[in-house]
């Protein structure tokens, strides 16, 4: 297992390695595995990509992002001309069904609602806007309503997305479906691999949630 100070000096070189981030612009500490970012950056984008870059990092659990978003100079834009290019992000995005997907903008900050089928098209929609300039925060509050499906042909279905996409990992996996709500638990090696599962999860038919329980590690 790596040290706190082993796990700050990794997530400091990710972050320094990482072009979409200004490295110095952001404060790590690491408290049992658990990482916690500080600083201010001058868009949501290199506050996301901070949180992706520390994730990344093998021995990482949690990460708390409390790093602090401020917009200046050109960069600026008024909530008017973030909401046009909002619709224009979503409407220009062939994976994202625009027409089900409604926007909100307060002072910098996008609110995403509407009714999706697959939970990927949740994400991709947050993805989409997530480094729009002038953006200061995405709120996902988009809900996935699939058609009807049993549990267990859900649990099936994910079950065989596994075995084909996280091969090395898919027997160590467990999941959980209740309703729509699907839990993973268990371990994988790599924060890359952790992203395959969820990734292949988020296609499946029928599920509106995921609990991720997911752990990074190398004991089972």
């Amino acid at each position: 297992m790596m040290s706190d100070r082993e796990i700050k000096e990794a997530v400091l070189r990710e972050l320094t390695w990482d072009t979409q981030v200004e490295a110095t612009e952001v404060g790590v500490e690491v408290d049992h595995g658990v990482v916690t970012l500080t600083g201010t950056v001058s868009s949501y984008g290199k506050k996301s990509a901070a949180q992706n870059a520390a994730h990344q990092v093998f021995g990482v659990y949690d990460v708390v992002n409390a790093i602090e978003v401020n917009v200046r100079g050109k960069q600026v834009r008024s909530d008017t001309e973030l909401a046009h290019m909002v619709r224009q992000s979503l409407e220009w995005d062939g994976r994202v069904p625009d027409d089900r997907i409604t926007s909100t903008v307060e002072h910098g900050v996008i609110t995403l609602e509407g009714r999706v089928d697959v939970w990927a098209q949740c994400e991709k929609a947050e993805r989409t806007v997530r480094h729009l300039t002038g953006v200061k925060e995405v709120i996902n509050r988009i809900q996935v309503a699939p058609p009807p499906i049993a549990p267990s042909q859900v649990q099936q279905t994910i079950q065989d997305a596994l075995a084909r996409r996280a091969t090395h990992e898919a027997k160590y996996i467990r999941v959980g479906v209740e309703g729509g709500t699907v839990t993973l638990s268990g371990r994988v090696q790599s924060w890359l691999e952790k992203r395959a599962i969820l990734g292949a999860v988020s296609h499946a038919p029928g599920v509106q949630a995921v609990n991720d329980q997911l752990r990074i590690g190398l004991s089972r």
